[in-house]
């Protein structure tokens, strides 16, 4: 057999879509779980997500970036919030050329009335997520001082150039499965 075609069969190309949460993550691990059993060495992913929940994304984040499998991420259009941190998990990224991330600070609202001492439960919660998420950031992406100054405030947003510009991505280039090669969804 050739030593390419031994490289196709421990390679596997997935699509993972939706919000980050409990229920992303128990399908991760399943996934994981037939790749390990199945030899994968390398697993190709692309991801499409506006975000959801930070621990959610941090643990995935945690989970693949340890796993004895390469991971590739993809974005084919959007990666936002949290999952730019599920994102960042890959070895290597790429991002399409019309693919965006979406870079902002945790959000999260309060119930009407709430109390003061409830209020700043919450946001000493977010100020928590924003640190871990941030300490991700700085250390896989060289963010510029304009862009950390943007992130501060507002939403940033970063083209797949932009991207790639910063080391968000290691390339522009799109998610393409060999011919032939079952995708699987995630």
């Amino acid at each position: 057999m050739s030593e390419e075609k031994q490289k196709r069969e421990t390679e596997a190309w997935f699509t993972l879509s939706g919000d980050v949460n409990s229920d992303m993550v128990h399908r991760m691990f399943d996934a994981v779980a037939d790749m390990t059993e199945d030899g994968i060495e390398t697993a190709h992913i692309l991801i499409q997500s506006n975000g959801g929940y930070v621990s959610d994304g941090l643990c995935l984040h945690n989970y693949l970036r340890n796993l004895p499998i390469k991971i590739i991420t993809y974005n084919g259009g959007a990666v936002a919030s949290i999952a730019v941190i599920l994102f960042l998990s890959g070895e290597e990224r790429y991002a399409s050329e019309t693919a965006r991330f979406m870079v902002h600070k945790s959000h999260a609202s309060a119930p009407h009335g709430a109390r003061p001492d409830a209020l700043r439960i919450i946001v000493e919660g977010l100020q928590a997520d924003d640190a871990r998420t941030e300490s991700i950031l700085r250390k896989h992406v060289q963010l510029t001082d304009e862009h950390w100054n943007i992130h501060a405030y507002s939403d940033l947003h970063l083209t797949a150039p932009d991207a790639a510009k910063v080391g968000l991505v290691n390339a522009v280039a799109d998610f393409k499965p060999p011919k032939g090669k079952r995708v699987t969804n995630i």
